[in-house]
């Protein structure tokens, strides 16, 4: 089983017992959290929503929050003498899929 859900206005598609790693949550690391079903699929029985499932929730578990790696992003004008560096680290949460249902 498995099913298609929005988290943090992006659709990912989750499995019972899956680590996803999504753009950063407000919650604490070991809160639930319940985010909605767009499309869930069991074998051959296919739920779609007008936009979600009523009857289904997708419920996970905040296991860590993370940063990735550096990027730099360096500005240039040439014959200017207008130059900028700058450095960015995308904050992201890691969540664990405890049940879908």
């Amino acid at each position: 089983m498995y099913a298609i859900t929005e988290i943090a206005g992006k659709q990912y598609k989750v499995e019972v017992g899956q680590a996803v790693v999504v753009d950063r949550l407000d919650a604490e690391v070991g809160a639930e959290v319940t985010f909605p079903v767009l499309m869930s699929v069991d074998g051959d029985k296919v739920k779609t929503g007008n936009p979600t499932v009523k009857s289904v929730a997708v419920k996970a578990k905040v296991l860590e929050h993370v940063k990735a790696k550096k990027i730099i992003v360096f500005k240039y004008k040439a014959k200017k003498n207008e130059r900028k560096k700058q450095g960015h680290r995308q904050p992201y949460t890691k969540i664990e899929i405890v049940s879908i249902g």
